[in-house]
């Protein structure tokens, strides 16, 4: 069967035609993604992840012209997102590292709990869509663009409401300078994994 005849049938929910595809450009597209990462572990993965968003996508691929190229993009595009979250999460790491050093020295488990209720307090206080946005920007990891695009709204409106929250969090924070350097970067992980169970509860 034809790549374009396979994509009509996996945009009809055809998981044979699917494994066709699958094991036509699987072992082709790990070789040119290792080009890249020259780890044919991680290419691997990337190329696994290339097929879920491609099966995830199935009805919307109705009118593809040319398959090969698209996949070919698809996974170089996902090399990219996964390369830059790479090098962002490694620098987190290390402000996360000396964000850490700083509070050893200054304060104990109880202190570090308060905190983080006070935080949570402060987040629960904001207006509803102003919390979502946070918790999407700094417990999830998001961009303003990336939530900009999931709330259909416009990245000046995410870019105002991120004000309001930080006014809010900062005056209740004024009189603490350890914590404020770490809010206004990314929560600490401790911190997020904390406000996400408290959320949650």
């Amino acid at each position: 069967m034809e790549d374009l005849a396979l994509i009509e049938a996996i945009a009809n929910d055809d998981r044979h035609a699917f494994n066709s595809l699958f094991s036509k450009y699987y072992h082709p597209l790990v070789v040119y993604i290792t080009t890249f990462t020259r780890d044919v572990p991680s290419s691997e993965d990337i190329v696994q992840q290339v097929f879920i968003s491609l099966w995830e996508k199935r009805h919307k691929l109705e009118g593809l012209k040319s398959v090969k190229p698209y996949l070919y993009k698809i996974a170089y595009n996902t090399f990219i997102d996964q390369y830059r979250k790479t090098k962002n999460q490694d620098l987190f790491l290390e402000e996360l590292r000396q964000d850490i050093l700083r509070a050893a020295i200054t304060e104990n488990k109880d202190q570090q709990e308060r905190r983080i209720l006070k935080l949570k307090k402060l987040i629960n206080t904001l207006p509803p869509k102003c919390k979502e946005i946070l918790e999407l920007n700094k417990l999830r990891g998001l961009n303003y663009k990336e939530i900009a695009k999931k709330l259909n709204v416009s990245e000046k409106t995410i870019e105002a409401q991120m004000r309001i929250a930080f006014k809010k969090i900062r005056l209740g924070f004024e009189d603490d300078k350890l914590l404020l350097p770490i809010i206004f970067r990314k929560f600490s992980k401790k911190i997020k994994l904390q406000l996400v169970y408290k959320f949650n509860k």
